[in-house]
């Protein structure tokens, strides 16, 4: 029966042997979870500072979708990953536009056909957000998202037949060490992505309110001149 032969062909993948081997790993691991860390700081200072905005729904989505990225990653779903990764990084762009457009947040939910693409919204930035153009261009941030979107998108599409995909069968799915450092370091460049486009926008707009070791921990790293440049404290 069809029902058994999928019954066994899941039941025949070791999920908790590829969780235990990625945990072995323990720079994937700290990878993973620095990331996710990161993107959770941010989720909730904007959940204390812009509280009642229907748009952090979009912060909400994309903190649940690192948490399946991590999920995935663990139990050596790697393609499957791509998706979750592509929705952290749109839902963030999608906050920092819509948290200041109701209306058209509204009509996002009612109407099916309306759309806000990627193009659209790095232009309302452009135009409208004090000094973004010149610090995206210090923080290589439209280059770093424009170039990260294609190539995952062209994975999730499968434009590049097997990429991100190392077995042929349910049967077969385990962890590739190539493939998964791929992957993490797919990861890692979305969080940094998302961290860049907060502190150009909306987290740049928020800094003051924020809580003053968070303000530390999202600021580590930087180097002086790209803190001067945001004009962001530490305190």
């Amino acid at each position: 029966m069809p029902h058994q032969k999928l019954k066994d062909a899941l039941l025949s993948v070791d999920w908790n042997a590829n969780v235990a081997q990625f945990l072995q790993d323990t720079s994937a691991a700290s990878d993973i979870g620095q990331g996710s860390l990161k993107l959770a700081l941010w989720a909730k200072q904007f959940e204390i500072c812009d509280k009642g905005n229907p748009a952090l729904s979009f912060v909400r989505e994309m903190q649940s979708s690192g948490f399946h990225v991590a999920a995935l990653i663990s139990l050596a779903l790697y393609k499957p990953a791509a998706a979750a990764m592509r929705t952290i990084v749109e839902t963030s762009l999608y906050y920092t536009y819509f948290r200041t457009h109701p209306c058209e947040l509204v009509t996002l939910i009612r109407n099916p056909k309306f759309r806000m693409d990627k193009a659209i919204l790095i232009e309302f930035h452009n135009e409208h957000t004090p000094e973004f153009k010149t610090l995206q261009s210090k923080l290589g941030l439209v280059g770093d998202l424009n170039d990260w979107y294609y190539k995952i998108s062209a994975i999730i599409h499968g434009q590049i037949p097997g990429c991100w995909i190392e077995q042929r069968s349910l049967a077969e799915i385990r962890h590739a060490p190539s493939t998964l450092k791929v992957v993490i370091e797919s990861f890692s460049q979305a969080v940094r992505i998302v961290h860049n486009m907060f502190l150009c926008t909306v987290g740049r707009e928020m800094w003051k309110d924020f809580s003053s070791p968070v303000k530390g921990k999202l600021l580590a790293g930087l180097s002086g001149e790209i803190k001067t440049a945001l004009g962001l404290d530490s305190a």
